[in-house]
């Protein structure tokens, strides 16, 4: 899966159900299972790579889908 936006690639956060772009900054939630990658329901993050200190960050390669 890639970003919307900025077709990078996202890392899933398990403890907050998203799939975030670091490139972009946003965060994408996963309501019921499916991922929501529409920007305008993104969330922006910190620059402070919040995300990327969560425990159970998963990168997710392009061709898994």
């Amino acid at each position: 899966m890639v970003c919307p936006h900025c077709k990078g690639g996202l890392t899933y956060n398990a403890q907050d159900q998203e799939l975030v772009c670091k490139v972009e900054q946003f965060a994408y939630p996963i309501r019921d299972g499916i991922p929501v990658l529409l920007v305008e329901e993104a969330r922006t993050i910190a620059q402070s790579g919040d995300a990327e200190h969560k425990a159970d960050v998963i990168s997710m390669k392009k061709d898994e889908s």
